[in-house]
């Protein structure tokens, strides 16, 4: 039987990052088919928590009742592993990492796919916005999805693998070994030239094979094609992963507008 509109199970996906707003609404009963996403173009001279205030203020979708409500929190991280993780110690850790930030909300969540929690940030005005409308929403670090995804997929072949992942002018470097991360870390890039200096220097401080291992790009690429010209002048092996291939068609994957870890974690969760 179709259920009415009334009836369906809805879900709620905000994305928030230091730079942007994304949101998506979800048919729970129907997550492949169902996904819509609502554009929001934020103001640069207000903070994203204002940002957040006036979407939920002016916004349609905010007027409906979800089901669920999961926010995907693009900001500081630092990951520990889970045998030293100690959740009353997660705001001293965070805070010595990144002692430059002030007035921080600070998370945590375990990737037990690798064995790691991962400890993230929000701003206190960010975190009693979205309380204050949503405080039943699940929280969750906007690299997990990635993480999980990409360390399964490590697994496809025999040959090392390093993953360069562009996002929100981030780029954040990945490589597995012995099912945990061998390395990961998060690089601010304003441009491409940025990019290739960190993605060398990361694949010679690992020792890898120029002409055996593989890289891989995914994201939001800047300057792909002179990028991957310049990378394959040093680097035999260097791949593109297109989603709507890597995804198998999904039609969640055919929504060009879609960050990647979002997509990721509608596709293969979180």
């Amino acid at each position: 039987m179709q259920q009415n509109d009334s009836t369906k199970r809805n879900r709620l996906i905000i994305r928030t990052s230091r730079h942007s707003l994304t949101f998506a609404t979800q048919c729970i009963d129907e997550p492949e088919t169902s996904v819509v996403m609502h554009p929001f173009i934020t103001k640069g001279t207000m903070s994203i928590a204002a940002n957040l205030r006036e979407a939920f203020r002016t916004m349609e979708i905010f007027s409906a009742t979800y089901h669920k409500v999961a926010v995907v929190a693009d900001t500081p991280k630092i990951i520990i592993p889970v045998d030293l993780f100690k959740e009353n110690d997660a705001p001293a850790l965070f805070s010595h990492s990144y002692s430059t930030i002030d007035n921080m909300v600070v998370k945590s969540n375990i990737v037990p796919d690798l064995n790691v929690a991962t400890v993230f940030g929000l701003t206190k005005d960010l975190h009693t916005v979205i309380n204050d409308r949503y405080p039943e929403a699940t929280l969750f670090c906007a690299s997990t999805p990635v993480w999980r995804y990409l360390f399964k997929r490590s697994f496809l072949g025999t040959k090392g693998k390093v993953y360069a992942y562009f996002h929100d002018q981030l780029l954040e470097v990945l490589n597995y070994g012995q099912n945990r991360f061998r390395y990961n870390n998060t690089f601010d890039i304003s441009n491409a030239h940025d990019a290739l200096y960190f993605i060398l220097n990361v694949w010679k401080q690992l020792s890898m094979n120029q002409q055996q291992d593989e890289l891989h790009l995914v994201g939001d690429i800047p300057e792909q094609e002179w990028l991957e010209n310049e990378l394959k002048g040093y680097i035999a092996k260097v791949y593109t992963i297109k989603p709507s291939s890597d995804f198998n068609r999904s039609p969640i994957a055919q929504i060009k507008s879609m960050p990647y870890d979002m997509m990721t974690y509608l596709i293969k969760g979180r």
